[in-house]
């Protein structure tokens, strides 16, 4: 992880110049943030009761899965989810690598055989993201940023692609709104930079809107 953070030395510095925002965006975004997770966490806890149940009924293992992602400025974090796939999935990865379907470092297989029952329904319905609420309400996480990657794609950035780190992670983004899955790497980057370019609070409350439009049901979610 040293290897993350070091390369982001000269990020920080040029970027934070670059994609500068007032003082004011930032502190109405946490307040947006930290509103925002709160009530999801209360009004979805039905969903979130329910869709644990249903986890620890149908598949062993634990009903949350937690998993070092790197945020902003390289910092890591652990990133939560509702469990999705089967307990040793991180093991059978190996044999699965000659079937990645997306480009760059990422590893992405639409009939993953490592997902579960209960895994598919709620990938397909985003419900398994609704954890992320939590790293959102600690500060680990906004509702609106790049989705966060693995440390061992990360390395594999280039430095352009390493901008994207300039920003706090978040639930959703352009990459979800606009294909998720269906979207190759390298455009998924730009689009989280562009991102960067881009936000205020217009922008993400709109992001935010048009997230719910294609939340549930979504034929590239994976």
């Amino acid at each position: 992880m040293e290897e993350v953070q070091y390369n982001l030395k000269t990020v920080q510095i040029e970027a934070i110049s670059e994609f500068e925002k007032s003082k004011a965006y930032f502190i109405f975004k946490r307040l947006i943030d930290i509103i925002g997770s709160l009530c999801g966490i209360i009004l979805l806890s039905p969903v979130m009761i329910i869709t644990a149940i249903a986890i620890k009924l149908t598949s062993k293992g634990p009903v949350f899965f937690a998993q070092e992602r790197v945020g902003q400025f390289g910092e890591v974090f652990k990133m939560y989810k509702f469990r999705s796939m089967v307990q040793d999935a991180e093991e059978l990865l190996s044999r699965l690598k000659d079937k990645n379907e997306m480009s760059g470092p990422m590893f992405k297989m639409k009939d993953d055989p490592r997902i579960t029952s209960v895994g598919r329904f709620i990938r397909k319905t985003s419900i398994d993201e609704l954890p992320q609420l939590i790293n959102v309400l600690k500060g680990e996480m906004s509702l609106v940023g790049p989705r966060p990657n693995l440390p061992r794609e990360v390395i594999k950035f280039t430095e352009h692609q390493r901008l994207k780190l300039v920003a706090k992670p978040g639930l959703t983004c352009f990459w979800q709104v606009m294909g998720r899955s269906s979207i190759g790497f390298e455009q998924w980057m730009e689009l989280d930079i562009r991102y960067i370019k881009e936000r205020s609070t217009w922008v993400d409350i709109k992001l935010i809107l048009k997230t719910f439009l294609v939340l549930f049901g979504d034929d590239n979610a994976m």
